[in-house]
């Protein structure tokens, strides 16, 4: 059974969900408090998070910024205006998708099975390299002089993607249609923001290697060499 920790303060839609989620080998653990959540996520282990954006002690994009401080499990994010921005500023914190208030429970776990399949999802033993960077499909991890980069699923997917097809320009609708599954959005910065933090994390200031570049009126190009790591 696969746990997730969801954190809201509404005691009364947690007992709801926790009670829902069960007839779907879903277990779901309330916290109220953002503070308990994160000493748990850091002391046991869970394999999703729901995450509410109106919470007491801090808000959700705060908890998000300290989560992704110390973990990439997938985090679905709780809305109740579902605004373009508060997407853009959770995408750039790591947030991998969003379900805005009020939602049918059903879709809510249908989104958490899809999270958490690509999350679990490996291809053992492949490892790509490109200079300093190295990309582990079995750990789902990438690593800048063996610093791991902590992408979130969005970040993760796009970068294993890009890298793939390598010196290849890719349009936002290949990347949509490659990665279908990802709640890219085509009508908002989705990919541009996730194009955006990947540079950020990338750049090493003592060697400033370029691994992206963006093609004018065509897409996005992993422009270093690429090859198969053992």
């Amino acid at each position: 059974m696969n746990r997730i920790a969801l954190i809201d303060d509404d005691q009364k839609l947690g007992d709801l969900l926790k009670q829902y989620f069960s007839q779907f080998e879903l277990e779901a653990v309330q916290f109220t408090l953002p503070s308990e959540a994160l000493s748990a996520l850091k002391r046991d282990k869970f394999d999703a998070i729901i995450l509410d954006v109106m919470l007491p002690e801090m808000d959700g994009f705060e908890v998000c910024k300290k989560i992704r401080a110390f973990s990439d499990l997938p985090i679905l994010m709780l809305t109740a205006r579902g605004e373009t921005s508060d997407k853009v500023l959770g995408l750039e914190l790591g947030v991998d998708d969003y379900l805005p208030k009020p939602f049918e429970a059903r879709e809510l776990v249908a989104r958490m099975k899809s999270l958490i399949r690509r999350y679990k999802k490996t291809s053992v033993g492949t490892k790509l390299r490109s200079g300093a960077l190295l990309l582990d499909t079995q750990l789902r991890a990438a690593f800048l002089e063996n610093q791991n980069l902590n992408l979130s699923t969005h970040e993760y997917e796009l970068l294993k993607l890009l890298m793939t097809y390598a010196g290849q320009s890719l349009s936002r609708d290949r990347i949509m249609d490659e990665l279908r599954g990802v709640d890219w959005e085509a009508y908002n910065r989705s990919i541009d923001v996730a194009v955006s933090r990947l540079r950020q994390k990338l750049k090493d200031p003592a060697k400033a290697p370029i691994f992206l570049r963006t093609v004018w009126g065509e897409g996005y190009c992993f422009i270093a060499p690429v090859e198969e790591a053992l």
